[in-house]
């Protein structure tokens, strides 16, 4: 079948098209990668070389013609509809317009500048620091050797060079020692990536805050007054805690400190895995080896941190019984927290 004939066809069936659906369908049809525009190709290869830049010319034209004669059609139609619209008697041109979506704040952001006003308020500066971080600020100076379980790949992303996604906060612990004059006291929110299985309480991103307290001399009683402080004020209410004692390589002593599940009231459901606790946040004070790493003598100075799982702070704040949810970017669940 020669160009000419396939290019006539295909404006006559364009011309015919009565929706867009069907100019659509006859989109694919003639143009796409199997259409009859499209197949006419084929038919250079077989063609004598001299006929060859002729025969490519007059495809090209065709795809040309018949792209032309497509935008005109769906311009046709899209005018029509809207003329036919027009002429309708029940359209009243009177009417308002539909007032577009208005955004709302996260959950999470509002759990955010709810800590950082707390801490503020308690003396504390709000830092801000690298999602990509290099081996050392996220492993080896926080005391986390080589052969650690944390660097192993189901639970870390690593680029192709050799960084990785942080997998918690604690990295702006020595970014902060090293830059601040101690005695100081900061928080650090922010985003930490963790190669893990989605279920109902968790998830592979998700946000953490950051607490360091650095002075001559630091108690955990002074922690754990701190952390009590911060609970009930975010929560609005008493909570109840508990502290066991738990392994971080950066703390030494170390802690975890569970909430006692308020989707359930500690009866147990599947957030806290039935056991009627929400494993919160860990805690201690900074090992020697880390302050050393940092720039500063452990002989002189002391320090204590924390980490806190935001999304989880949020789902016990809120109600919201799959963490799924916080990460899942459906307006009508954002809408909630408006």
């Amino acid at each position: 079948m020669s160009v000419e004939i396939v290019q006539a066809d295909a404006l006559a069936q364009l011309a015919a098209a009565t929706s867009e659906a069907a100019l659509r369908e006859l989109e694919v049809a003639l143009l796409g990668k199997k259409g009859a525009i499209t197949e006419l190709t084929k038919m250079i290869a077989t063609a004598p070389p001299a006929e060859r830049g002729p025969l490519g010319k007059a495809i090209n034209g065709a795809k040309a013609a018949v792209t032309q004669a497509l935008e005109a059609r769906r311009s046709a139609l899209v005018e029509g509809a809207i003329a036919a619209e027009l002429a309708d008697r029940r359209f009243d041109v009177t009417l308002p317009g539909r007032s577009p979506s208005t955004g709302s704040y996260h959950p999470v952001s509002l759990v955010q500048e709810r800590l950082e006003d707390i801490f503020v308020a308690m003396g504390f500066r709000v830092l801000d620091f690298y999602e990509v971080e290099d081996d050392f600020h996220n492993f080896e100076a926080l005391n986390i050797p080589k052969n650690h379980p944390a660097r192993d790949m189901q639970d870390t992303f690593w680029t192709t060079d050799g960084l990785v996604m942080r997998t918690h906060t604690s990295p702006g612990q020595i970014r902060a020692m090293r830059s601040i004059a101690p005695p100081f006291r900061a928080v650090f929110p922010g985003k930490v990536f963790r190669n893990e299985a989605i279920d109902a309480s968790h998830e592979h991103t998700f946000h953490q805050l950051e607490g360091l307290m650095v002075d001559r001399e630091v108690s955990v009683a002074n922690l754990i007054s701190t952390l009590r402080i911060m609970l009930s004020q975010v929560m609005e209410r008493e909570v109840t805690i508990r502290l066991r004692p738990g392994y971080f390589p950066f703390v030494e002593p170390g802690f975890e400190c569970d909430m006692q599940c308020l989707i359930c009231g500690g009866g147990g459901c599947r957030v806290c895995k039935h056991s009627g606790w929400v494993e919160t946040l860990g805690c201690g004070l900074v090992h020697p080896n880390v302050l050393r790493h940092a720039g500063l003598n452990p002989e002189e100075w002391q320090a204590w941190a924390f980490g806190i799982g935001l999304s989880r702070l949020v789902m016990m704040r809120y109600g919201i019984d799959d963490i799924r949810h916080v990460m899942g970017g459906d307006l009508r669940f954002l809408q909630q927290f408006v």
